[in-house]
């Protein structure tokens, strides 16, 4: 469904930081009242400096772990506190890994998963009870084009992005009957913190950082390009967008002809 932004009840995750940070800005530009979370606090109060005198009574925060289930229930209860309710629910807060999977062990895989599927999972059940009382209600989820099409050196955070593609399309039929929308987002690389902070694996030494430094500079998206375009997947009521061309070539490719991509990650990737 369409639906206009003004006045709506937004919650954002990993708001300190790149598309979470211009996302939760750009949101309240647009008339939202939003409630930004995330770890770092003093990120949180940079965040709110940068929301306008008048647009201030729009703006609330709150720092914690999203994996903490009781600061995600004391952010739907600031919300509901102040503003009556919930509206969308933007699962953003993500964290990467890269390097090799024999390489790395049990803590890289379970740390990627509790932050990128759990949490934002666990997320969308608290905040039903909420959503199911709102205005034009919707689940954003952030995935990555890495939950259409595996790469090498980022089996973990794929495979979480890619539980996160199966949840959403499972959800938007199921909440769907009960008007809520579920719109699933698939970016590109983005110039953020992501590489600054994705868990590493020291085994791959030199050659796994130049790889990233390749991939931080090759087709990459601006935080605030990324936020304007899922802004508009909102208010058009989209189900699910691919960002860039290179994502929606990735993607396709894969689609067509599995046996060539694979060829061409185990050659180039």
């Amino acid at each position: 469904m369409r639906r206009d932004l003004a006045g709506l009840r937004v919650i954002v995750t990993g708001a300190s930081s790149g598309i979470g940070y211009e996302l939760a800005l750009l949101l309240v530009e647009r008339g939202a009242r939003v409630v930004a979370m995330a770890r770092r606090k003093e990120r949180l109060q940079q965040l709110a400096e940068g929301v306008s005198a008048t647009e201030a009574d729009r703006f609330r925060w709150i720092a914690g772990d999203v994996t903490d289930s009781e600061v995600r229930k004391q952010a739907l209860e600031l919300c509901e506190r102040t503003w009556g309710g919930v509206d969308v629910l933007v699962n953003n807060a993500g964290i990467g890994g890269h390097g090799s999977f024999a390489a790395a062990d049990e803590s890289r895989l379970r740390k990627i998963m509790e932050v990128n599927f759990f949490a934002p999972a666990e997320f969308v059940r608290q905040a039903l009870p909420l959503l199911r009382r709102g205005r034009t209600p919707m689940v954003v989820n952030i995935g990555s084009v890495l939950g259409h099409r595996a790469v090498p050196g980022k089996s973990e955070y794929s495979a979480s992005k890619f539980a996160m593609h199966g949840l959403s399309d499972a959800l938007r039929i199921e909440l769907g009957r009960e008007g809520i929308d579920v719109l699933l987002v698939s970016p590109s690389t983005t110039a953020s913190e992501f590489f600054d902070v994705a868990i590493p694996t020291t085994a791959d030494g030199g050659a796994e950082s130049a790889k990233i430094r390749r991939h931080r500079t090759f087709g990459v998206m601006t935080p605030r390009k990324v936020a304007s375009r899922i802004v508009a997947a909102m208010q058009k009521g989209k189900r699910e967008i691919i960002l860039s061309a290179g994502g929606k070539a990735l993607v396709w490719l894969d689609r067509l002809c599995p046996p060539l991509m694979d060829w061409v990650l185990m050659r180039f990737g």
